[in-house]
């Protein structure tokens, strides 16, 4: 369908057969059927009607209708151009139309003015014939963006319609503007182009949108889309509360055609609207002459206002109309300058100042926010590209980058109360956070596995767990062992393999090159832990020996002395006496045995080789006793430091899995060569106690964890070194990470790491391990002097009695007829006494007991 208009009567009188002439055409492409296209024509014809009246020339349109359809415009332009030689085309809506349209008008050379509302900044480049008379509209996704960040909404759903154009400008610029405001896309939904008989599931698409924890959706499509999309949305209850809407001005743009059923159902979104000033009598004269002229000829619409779209078509066409004022009207030679005409124009148009850069109109930068209320909508304010959001265009405004400046807004659902943005999601692929599996303290992660799944616990874990309460959304992870070493683990969030990690990660600059960290949860700090005690030491002197190896010697000195005093008991008046000065004198002489040789004083040899194996026992005893008490009173004044630690090349144990072995040999000039690796947190007690390592080097808090669980024996000494500190990884660039760090911030301002951090170290038993222990001299060293003269004493001991009993028994037998005596008296008396009570018949018993006493006598003699 092609309509031919002639505006001014003059012209009207020519396209009748009169005999006067047109001064230009001009080609018009737009689509009849389409709100934007109804009013770009009407708004064109306006145009032309008032340049005749300010000019006296006359210009005709030639319109044809693409009906949306690139290819259609495409056929339209051509035959624009071939059959009716216009002498620039205005039109065209969508990227679509304008890239196969600019072609065309390449070719002819005939100057092609989009009005489409997104175009490429490369365009006017590729077709040179092209100019882009419509400010482009990408700074709208600033606004977008300052609306989520006003709320510190994080993740954001993004449905747009799939267009070239939104895929490839409009989409990458919402992504750069959500990070600058700590935001991102969590998904994007690409819904097909709408057309009228288009039945595209959006059920189906809405209903997986309701199974993913963000709340926030951005919407960016076409005008019908849109009002099918949230009638759709109201149908599944993603209008209800808990739910935030923001839609870009493809949709708000045409806000004032919508009847109320259609906006009715989209209660509670917010929108960004391409401001254009209403006031002036310029505008007024135009808005009563569009509202006249679109009702006539399309009473059908519910609105008759003019929106952003009747305004650059209106200024476009005065553009194109300016350029012909002088420019001559058929000589194809002279086109060029034409074009140059166009791309200078310089005046006030109705919407903004229309001055070209390159062949395109500066970048729209005010935009209204609304909010869809009830069947019409409330104008909350205004945003400014680079200063933010303001109430009022005037000069005297202020400005904030927070949308609260601007009033209450009234949320989907009903509520005044802000969304939180998130719901728990029931279709979400969680987070994958890698933990390390074999770290050195297991108090702070440790990993377990039943034969199932994995099991984490530590301290590490517990505060992120604690961390995760203070966000504002919901997050979803599995923890995922890792087995390799900590600078490997970091890496892995850079390869993608992980989304987070989460454990005792030290904060270094290398692994700064692989990700970010969060604020760290324990302060940096390297110490020197030595096992050292305090200078005050009253009992040090019991020290050279264990307390077995004090009750050894004295049981086996007593017990030589006892050894020694029998055997010499019958030959010494020293030993005679009372049972106490027995005794002082047994233990004088067994305990003198230390420090001299009582040989002279001894008569027995089995005495005197107890006495000579003991001696040299003890002199053993009392030269080791007197060079480990030197060598401990040595260490004790002792002042550790790194440079003694270097100095005397002792060495120092540390985990190998962490920082700590470069930072002591770049940083503290430790040889590499005097490094032992420490594997767990129980090694290290004990490599000190078997002398392997002079001291070890941890973080603050694994020194305070450590020196909590071994309480004696080991202290720090020397500086802090202000390295490391305990942080969670995120990749760069990560919108989780601020609040991750905010949330930790506020577990210290809380006093909830505080409170973790005792629990951590008050869990530890102290199991009093003492590191001198090392140098204390146990039985286990000497055990086979003490066997020796043990077994000596013993052997001696033995002898000796075995010759006691020898002469025991020839006692016994020299003296036999006396016991026998004695033994028959007194079974007599006992009988006697037992018969004297039972019957009086008892001196018949006597008597012959008597006899036979007698008998006994006169055969023996007398005692």
């Amino acid at each position: 369908m092609a309509w031919v208009l002639l505006l001014s009567p003059a012209a009207a009188a020519a396209d009748h057969g009169g005999t006067s002439h047109s001064d230009g055409s001009i080609g018009v492409i737009v689509d009849y059927g389409s709100r934007v296209g109804k009013e770009e024509k009407v708004a064109m014809e306006l145009a032309i009607d008032d340049f005749y009246k300010k000019t006296n020339q006359r210009l005709v349109l030639h319109s044809r209708d693409s009906q949306g359809d690139p290819l259609r415009a495409r056929l339209s332009a051509m035959d624009l151009i071939e059959k009716q030689q216009v002498q620039a085309i205005v039109g065209l809506h969508t990227w679509e139309e304008v890239s196969l349209v600019a072609e065309v008008g390449g070719q002819a050379r005939i100057p092609i003015l989009s009005l489409a509302d997104s175009t490429p900044k490369w365009a006017t480049d590729r077709w040179p014939f092209l100019v882009q008379a419509s400010p482009s509209r990408y700074l709208q996704m600033n606004a977008v963006a300052a609306i989520v960040g006003s709320w510190q909404w994080r993740w954001i759903t993004v449905i747009y319609e799939d267009t070239d154009s939104a895929a490839t400008d409009i989409i990458p610029c919402l992504v750069d503007a959500l990070k600058q405001v700590g935001s991102e896309i969590g998904y994007l939904l690409a819904l097909p182009p709408f057309t009228v008989n288009s039945s595209s599931p959006l059920s189906g698409e809405l209903e997986g949108l309701k199974g993913r924890q963000s709340r926030v959706f951005v919407l960016h499509s076409s005008l019908s889309m849109a009002a099918h999309l949230f009638e759709t949305a109201n149908e599944l209850g993603m209008m209800e509360e808990g739910y935030v809407w923001i839609i870009t001005d493809r949709t708000t743009n045409l806000i004032h055609s919508m009847n109320s059923a259609t906006i009715s159902s989209m209660q509670g979104i917010l929108g960004v609207r391409s401001y254009f000033s209403q006031s002036g009598p310029r505008f007024q004269g135009f808005y009563l002459r569009f509202r006249e002229k679109f009702h006539s000829l399309y009473p059908k619409e519910d609105n008759h206002e003019p929106g952003i779209f009747a305004l650059q078509a209106y200024d476009a066409v005065w553009s194109v109309a300016l350029a012909m004022e002088t420019a001559p009207s058929s000589k194809k030679g002279l086109i060029q300058p034409f074009l140059e005409r166009i791309a200078i124009s310089d005046f006030h148009g109705l919407n903004s100042r229309i001055q070209f850069n390159r062949r395109s109109l500066a970048p729209q930068r005010i935009f209204q926010i609304i909010n869809v209320i009830g069947k019409s909508y409330r104008e909350l304010g205004f945003w400014f590209e680079g200063s933010g959001f303001s109430k009022t265009t005037n000069e005297k405004s202020t400005y904030s980058r927070q949308l609260q400046v601007l009033g209450q807004v009234l949320w989907p659902g009903g509520p005044w109360s802000v969304p939180r943005g998130w719901s728990l999601p029931t279709s979400q692929k969680p987070l994958r956070i890698g933990v390390p599996q074999h770290g050195t303290f297991k108090q702070f992660v440790n990993v377990t596995y039943d034969g199932s799944h994995y099991s984490v616990t530590g301290f590490s874990i517990e505060v992120f767990n604690a961390t995760l309460e203070h966000l504002k959304y919901h997050l979803t992870y599995e923890l995922i062992p890792y087995s390799g070493n900590f600078d490997s683990l970091v890496e892995q969030v850079h390869l993608k393999e992980f989304d987070a990690v989460v454990g005792d990660i030290s904060i270094i600059s290398k692994r700064w090159e692989h990700a970010d960290f969060t604020h760290p949860y324990s302060e940096p700090g390297l110490v020197m832990i030595v096992p050292v005690e305090t200078e005050s030491r009253p009992w040090l002197f019991i020290k050279p020996f264990t307390k077995a190896m004090w009750v050894l010697t004295g049981v086996i000195t007593i017990y030589s002395g006892c050894v020694v005093w029998l055997i010499e008991r019958n030959h010494t008046s020293a030993f005679e006496g009372s049972i106490l000065s027995q005794t002082a004198t047994l233990l004088c002489m067994s305990f003198t045995t230390l420090f001299s040789l009582h040989g002279e004083k001894l008569h027995s040899n089995l005495s005197r080789l107890s006495m000579v194996v003991w001696l040299f026992v003890a002199l053993v005893i009392t030269q080791s006793y007197t060079a480990n008490l030197s060598t401990l009173l040595t260490v004790q004044q002792l002042k550790p430091s790194v440079k003694s630690l270097k100095d005397n090349n002792f060495v120092v144990g540390c985990s190998f899995r962490s920082f700590i072995p470069k930072y002591l040999e770049e940083v503290l000039g430790i040889d590499p060569k005097n490094m032992k690796d420490i594997r767990s947190f129980e090694e290290y007690p004990q490599a000190f106690r078997r002398g392997e390592i002079a001291a070890t080097f941890m973080e603050s808090l694994y020194a305070e964890v450590f020196l909590a669980q071994y309480c004696k024996g080991f202290v720090t000494v020397g500086p802090t070194f202000r390295v490391g500190g305990l942080g969670f990884v995120f990749p760069k660039g990560s919108t989780i990470l601020p609040d991750i760090s905010e949330a930790v911030v506020k577990l210290y301002e809380k006093g909830e790491i505080m409170y973790l951090r005792n629990k951590l170290v008050h869990s530890q038993k102290c199991l009093e391990v003492e590191a001198e222990d090392d140098h204390s001299i146990s039985p286990d060293s000497l055990w086979v002097l003490f066997l020796a003269t043990g077994a000596t004493s013993t052997v001696s001991l033995a002898i000796y009695v075995a010759g006691q009993m020898q002469h025991f028994q020839d006692f016994m037998l020299e003296n036999i007829g006396i016991w026998r005596l004695i033994s028959a008296a007194m079974r007599s008396w006992m009988h006697h006494h037992a018969q004297r009570t039972q019957f009086s018949g008892g001196d018949l018993k006597r008597t012959s007991s008597l006899v036979e006493l007698g008998t006994y006598r006169g055969s023996h003699g007398n005692v």
